[in-house]
């Protein structure tokens, strides 16, 4: 009998530490499988675009090694910058890497990472124009500027009521304008248009400044939510820079910083 209550002691024993084991084990698997769904403007070469119907760029290789080091999956979701943020604040995504400046008027609306990219804007003007070298040479000049973009946002600080203005909504239709002499100039991020340029030399534009503002890229999501995604994208950039890995990414794209 003695023998009967110590086997059923033996028993109990071993499936309260089953029954923890399993308990414990579920919870780290949960944790690590989660699953993001990221935006990213997939017109914004080099930090993403598609070719050969793949999405590839800086921002893109960025965010699969991050989750790769720091165990998530995601789900790329293409859309138009301009409506990133918008749906960020309703929830349709969790965050987004789409070349986007930290400034104080998008902190109001998302919380950023760490910086990843240092960048600058600079005027694109058409390869026949020998006007405009400097910023003071856009005034009074006709500009283009992308909707949401931190080139509209230069123009509206410092040329306000000094240039005509027109916005459009995709940075194609910016350019073309440029292009065809509609505007003087049009406004994009340097490592941007530099890169563009270089695979295009029948272009008709040039970069027609140096650069007029200096900022940096961020990771977003929505204000007030998702830390822990944001927590993931710094540890994980921390870590992509210290391995060298950061690096080779960029230099993949623009050559060496």
């Amino acid at each position: 009998m003695k023998m009967l209550r110590i086997m059923a002691l033996l028993s109990l024993l071993m499936l309260v530490v089953s029954c923890g084991g399993t308990k414990e084990s579920t919870g780290a698997s949960s944790s690590k499988g989660k699953k993001y769904i990221i935006a990213t403007d997939a017109t914004y070469a080099p930090f993403e675009f598609q070719e050969n119907g793949k999405y590839i760029g800086i921002d893109v290789d960025l965010i699969t090694e991050i989750a790769k080091i720091e165990g998530f999956e995601f789900e790329l979701k293409p859309m138009d910058f301009g409506g990133i943020i918008p749906a960020l604040q309703s929830g349709q995504i969790d965050g987004a890497i789409a070349g986007a400046s930290i400034t104080d008027e998008r902190k109001k609306s998302v919380d950023f990472s760490d910086p990843y990219y240092e960048t600058g804007i600079v005027a694109v003007t058409n390869t026949a124009n020998t006007t405009i070298k400097t910023g003071k040479d856009l005034e009074g000049k006709k500009l283009a500027v992308k909707n949401g973009t931190a080139g509209a946002a230069y123009v509206e600080a410092n040329l306000k009521g000094k240039a005509e203005v027109a916005t459009f909504k995709d940075t194609v239709s910016m350019f073309q304008a440029v292009t065809n002499n509609q505007a003087d100039a049009a406004f994009e991020d340097y490592p941007v248009i530099a890169y563009a340029l270089s695979k295009d030399s029948a272009s008709k534009l040039k970069i027609g400044t140096e650069k007029l503002t200096t900022g940096n890229y961020g990771f977003m999501v929505k204000k007030g939510e998702n830390a822990e995604l944001i927590t993931k994208f710094n540890e994980g950039l921390k870590k992509l820079k210290e391995s060298g890995k950061y690096d080779e990414i960029v230099a993949k794209y623009v050559g060496k910083k």
